[in-house]
């Protein structure tokens, strides 16, 4: 089914399980928008929202079909025909459709949520992928809570799922409980032991309740997944989903895995400043590859080794990501070097002993004042001149 088996599918679901934290919702201009950027990013597919849940998300799926052209336009349903039919009339404007439903896969689902059988829910499954399937080519189906989920009965759905039609299974870490060397092996099993696995693509969800959301997808992706799912800046219920921008930039830099996507990664910056805005939720600054500091280096020891050589401690280029410059941050901690560095940039030369003073004056500024700026710095060479 995939024409290159290294290549990996993006399926973004910022403006569906993102769209959910509370206090985050979106317009539908917001969320036209926001698909628009997504599409120059390069991703794969867009989880558009869930059409039944409200007359809102049902037109941003209806408006955002309209608008993109090139990914595939995903709308949720659970496995019954109500959401199904509703899903696909919000689709009838999409180049691409894709209906994403699914059920409980999990024995604690299957008892305390539908309090049901296995039996009744593999039925269940196997129904709302054959009648989504009559609508709509492109089906992913997702085994909810697939993480605690006994991996025999979960072979089994898979099997059933993917015979009835589905076209891209979704095995969700739905609470972020798994280890990552336990999804990876989930996903090994699914991929050795079911027998029309090759018809399907396997899809990696997963959250981040225990931090685990991003090693979880790239175990998933060593193992053979080949879809991720995710949203920018790891937003979502909780403590969020994988964020997108990470699995990207890992694939990128451990090229030795030999996986690789379509995305444009030097859009992300300006991506993650646009959700973050949008959705009125601010970037922690230590946030992996978008963070304010994910560039900034204070400490005398990085910032020496990064002004030798920026590989000492950099792994990611900055201009990679469309981050708009590295930095070295002067604090209390910071060495000769990088006064030295700033002091240049300024336009003040210095040699040995100049240097040794300006650096004593500087560790006195520094333990009072804990952000300095050019303006502090030209203050401190104005103090030189008229001392001398």
């Amino acid at each position: 089914m995939l024409h290159d088996p290294n290549r990996v599918y993006v399926f973004d679901t910022t403006l569906r399980d993102g769209e959910q934290v509370p206090g985050c919702q979106l317009t539908t201009p917001e969320k036209i928008d926001i698909a628009r950027e997504l599409e120059i990013l390069g991703v794969d597919i867009i989880e558009a929202g869930f059409p039944v849940s409200s007359p809102g998300d049902f037109m941003s799926v209806v408006e955002i079909s309209k608008a993109v052209k090139e990914p595939t336009v995903c709308a949720l349903t659970r496995a019954n025909r109500m959401d199904i039919d509703v899903a696909v009339e919000s689709l009838k404007y999409a180049k691409h459709p894709r209906i994403h439903t699914g059920i409980g896969s999990s024995d604690m689902h299957i008892k305390h949520k539908f309090n049901s059988t296995r039996e009744e829910i593999l039925e269940r499954a196997v129904e709302a992928v054959k009648y989504a399937k009559k609508s709509v080519e492109d089906i992913e189906f997702y085994a909810e809570d697939a993480g605690r989920a006994d991996v025999v009965y979960l072979a089994q759905m898979i099997e059933a799922v993917i015979a009835a039609g589905a076209t891209v299974v979704n095995i969700p870490d739905t609470n972020g409980y798994c280890l990552p060397d336990q999804y990876g092996a989930k996903i090994k099993y699914l991929k050795e032991n079911v027998k029309n696995i090759d018809k399907a693509i396997i899809s990696v969800h997963c959250h981040n309740d225990l931090g685990l959301a991003t090693a979880n997808s790239i175990a998933g992706l060593q193992n053979g997944a080949r879809q991720i799912e995710g949203t920018i800046n790891g937003i979502g219920e909780r403590a969020g989903n994988t964020a997108i921008e990470e699995v990207v930039m890992i694939l990128k830099t451990h090229a030795t895995l030999g996986l690789h996507t379509n995305i444009n990664s030097r859009n992300f910056y300006e991506m993650s400043r646009m959700i973050s805005s949008q959705m009125r939720m601010p970037v922690q600054p230590n946030k992996a590859i978008v963070g304010g500091n994910a560039f900034a280096h204070s400490s005398g020891i990085h910032q020496d080794g990064f002004l030798k050589n920026r590989e000492n401690y950099e792994i990611i280029r900055p201009e990679d990501v469309g981050f708009p410059s590295a930095s070295i941050v002067l604090t209390a901690r910071s060495g000769r070097h990088a006064l030295k560095y700033h002091l240049e940039r300024l336009g003040h030369k210095l040699d040995k002993d100049e240097l040794y003073d300006a650096y004593k004056r500087f560790l006195t500024l520094a333990d009072v004042k804990l952000d300095i700026n050019d303006d502090d710095l030209q203050q401190l060479m104005a103090f030189k001149l008229v001392k001398n």
